[in-house]
């Protein structure tokens, strides 16, 4: 195991971590977009981004396309390279303004933290749409790891900290037990070849109804390349 420093609230840090990982001239099989802020109050990245849909989202967004090149590299027809995504459940209730992407209008730490898993299902089909039409050896699924026992949650109200802490061992998931659906996205032979997937307890269901949107996937992919610097073209995708 050998640990890279990647800061996915900054786009300089996240430039500098793939400049370091291509010069090593490995192969990439399996990327794990899985870093998160949940519920935090009001404030930015140092890029300037609202915190939840920057380091949630613009930095997964930033990461997978500069590293598109060494994961199609890796991925053959037999085994393709794969990339899976955490997003949430809360994504079902999420609203993606592109107008006011960044909450500058009304912020809520909530529908903030909604609108970035709801962006992550939504970048994901996009992805596998552009992978595909490349016939690339590439797949992009998203996980949803349900609700898990971890540190996420030290910015909700402090009567919920106190309902999670008597109840977590009967409702919430073990860290392991919220890790095995991307672990099984990344792994599983069942897995092979299957692309545009959202997974929850390690099998396919339904997202919400506006993630399969191709417009808007289209639009938030387009404002996503503005927004971190990158052309539509960047990644070698259509």
């Amino acid at each position: 195991v050998e640990f890279l420093y990647c800061d996915l609230a900054s786009m300089k840090s996240i430039r500098q971590f793939v400049q370091q990982f291509r010069a090593k001239n490995c192969p990439l099989h399996v990327l794990v977009n899985n870093a998160g802020v949940m519920l935090v109050p009001e404030r930015k990245t140092v890029d300037g981004f609202e915190e939840h849909f920057g380091l949630n989202y613009l930095g997964h967004f930033l990461l997978t396309n500069l590293l598109l090149d060494a994961l199609k590299q890796s991925g053959t027809h037999s085994h393709n390279a794969r990339i899976i995504t955490v997003s949430s459940a809360t994504h079902y209730v999420g609203k993606l303004h592109l107008n006011d992407l960044q909450s500058r209008c009304s912020y809520s730490p909530h529908g903030a933290y909604a609108q970035s898993k709801l962006a992550l299902v939504l970048f994901t089909y996009r992805l596998q749409h552009l992978l595909t039409a490349n016939g690339s050896h590439v797949t992009a699924n998203v996980v949803d790891p349900g609700v898990v026992n971890t540190e996420l949650y030290k910015h909700v109200f402090w009567v919920v900290k106190v309902v999670k802490w008597m109840t977590a061992w009967l409702f919430f998931k073990t860290p392991e037990e919220g890790a095995s659906t991307t672990i099984y996205a990344a792994v599983s032979p069942e897995m092979e070849g299957a692309g545009g997937c959202y997974l929850y307890n390690e099998e396919r269901t339904k997202s919400a109804e506006v993630a399969y949107d191709e417009e808007l996937q289209r639009r938030l992919w387009t404002e996503s390349c503005k927004m971190v610097g990158i052309s539509d073209e960047a990644s070698g995708l259509p």
